[in-house]
Order: structure tokens, then sequence, then C-alpha cells
């Protein structure tokens, strides 16, 4: 990486709750590190980061940082 490449990140905020949702989802939300709603993370931005958030849209939240 390049030294004037700055490194992106993420806050993702959990402001749904995964009951109800399929296991898949529920483990999504926990492999982000997301424990309570409105509870949020710093994460680096990579493809992986954002193909989790888009298996869970519908319960977070995300501002680019």
């Amino acid at each position: 990486m390049a030294e004037t490449e700055t490194i992106k990140k993420v806050r993702v905020t959990l402001v749904k709750s995964p009951i109800g949702n399929t296991q898949r989802h529920k483990a999504t939300v926990a492999a982000l590190g997301l424990r309570r709603l409105n509870h949020s993370v710093e994460k680096v931005d990579t493809p992986q980061l954002r193909g989790m958030i888009y298996k869970v849209a519908h319960l977070v939240t995300v501002e680019e940082l």
C-alpha cells in the first residue's frame, strides 16, 4: 500500500434487532462485532466487509469516515 493512500474506514451501527431473522443474518451481525442495538463498530472498508453489510443492510446503518 502506498504511503499516500489513506485507509478508508466505515462505522457500522446495529439499528434493528436480528431476532426473527435467519441464523445466517444473526451470525453475520455477530461477525461484524455488533452486540446490541445502537452499538457501533469502526471497520476498514474492504470488499468482504461490504458484502457482509449488504447481507444485513436492513439491520444496520453505515457511515463512511
